[in-house]
């Protein structure tokens, strides 16, 4: 990526602040995706986190993705919708999240749900459910390898975790799910040691229930592991991120090739003094998660430095103050798209320099129909 790529030259008709997504470089993140994995795109279960929009889908079930991974109902909703062949709700449901899903699975039978379970409790409860229904429901087990934010560690609860799925006549057990998000070395071979160390109990373990469960799959990792998980062939891989990619991705994942396909739009909206500039940029618009220099890298200002951000004001120090005006557009990469695009409503499509459609972030709502 060179020169300025990224200027949209209908700037007039893009709002801010907003995010811009870049139709050939989305295009060009979703065919690097499938290269890696050789075209075997049934080793691909893309998240819907990153995206929530059905053009997004769309495009990669046009290119010959059909399983999905989710967070949310309504994730799960809008790829069921573009048409998935599966969708993994990566999260253990609770609550009224249960009868939701229930719902999703009436309303489109020929998408094929599961969920993630980490516990007897939760294997229960959607057991009852099942039953209750007439459904049989299908599951991964959810499992902790050093992430310690989900899932059960391989040991005697698993055991007694396996013990009790052939008891639960309303669920079909499909196989694991490991999430190692937590090793993001930015060294690929310090990262795929990490993550190789990480798996090995859970790969022995999964090979002796393959001997019970021939057909059960395990589902591993995110964008920082995908180049890792891709490379054993009988892993299926989740990235997400690198639909859109983001600059956090782009400083610790160096051996992923993905070009930047969501960029935000903003505007100079004040002078307030020498040496600032004031931005329409504040942290609802950007994920504050991180330091207040790893939230956004500008693309078309140079030497500059992000003092602060309140809700809708982003305020820069810059060395090139005489040379600025109000109203002056800056192109920024968020350091975390995942967030960042849930933060807005829509996004400006841009092809070939030009502002062609908006789409929606349909699935950023907690609640669509179900």
């Amino acid at each position: 990526m060179t020169g300025n790529w990224f200027k949209i030259q209908n700037i007039e008709t893009v709002d801010s602040p907003s995010i811009a997504v870049y139709q050939n470089h989305l295009s060009y993140n979703i065919q690097e995706m499938i290269s890696l994995v050789n075209g075997e795109t049934q080793r691909l279960m893309p998240h819907v986190k990153t995206n929530k929009m059905p053009e997004v889908l769309d495009m990669l079930l046009v290119a010959g993705i059909s399983n999905f991974k989710a967070s949310t109902i309504s994730e799960a909703e809008i790829a069921a919708e573009a048409g998935a062949k599966s969708v993994l709700i990566a999260h253990q449901l609770v609550g009224p999240k249960v009868d939701r899903y229930l719902s999703l699975i009436v309303h489109f039978p020929k998408t094929d749900f599961s969920t993630i379970i980490d516990s007897l409790e939760t294997a229960s409860l959607l057991n009852e459910k099942a039953l209750e229904k007439g459904f049989n429901l299908s599951f991964y087990i959810d499992i902790n390898n050093g992430m310690n934010r989900s899932g059960i560690k391989v040991g005697l609860d698993l055991d007694e975790l396996m013990a009790f799925v052939p008891e639960c006549k309303g669920l079909t057990f499909k196989g694991l799910h490991v999430y190692d998000g937590h090793l993001r070395d930015q060294d690929f071979s310090a990262r795929s040691g990490k993550i190789e160390t990480g798996l090995e109990e859970v790969t022995a373990y999964f090979n002796t229930l393959k001997k019970d469960f021939p057909t059960a799959k395990m589902i591993c990792g995110g964008t920082p592991s995908f180049t890792t998980h891709l490379l054993q062939k009988e892993r299926i891989t989740s990235p997400g991120t690198c639909v859109l990619w983001d600059w956090g991705y782009s400083e610790k994942l160096t051996e992923q090739n993905f070009k930047y396909a969501a960029l935000l739009v903003t505007r100079i909206i004040s002078k307030p003094t020498e040496g600032i500039v004031t931005l329409d940029l504040g942290h609802k618009s950007v994920a504050p998660e991180n330091p207040i220099d790893k939230r956004v890298k500008f693309l078309n200002i140079d030497k500059y430095e992000l003092l602060s951000q309140s809700e809708e004001h982003g305020v820069l120090k810059v060395n090139n103050w005489n040379d600025l005006k109000i109203g002056d557009v800056l192109y920024g990469i968020p350091y975390h798209i995942c967030p960042t695009i849930n933060l807005h409503d829509e996004v400006s499509v841009i092809k070939d320099g030009v502002k062609v459609a908006a789409w929606e972030i349909t699935a950023r709502k907690r609640t669509l129909n179900f």
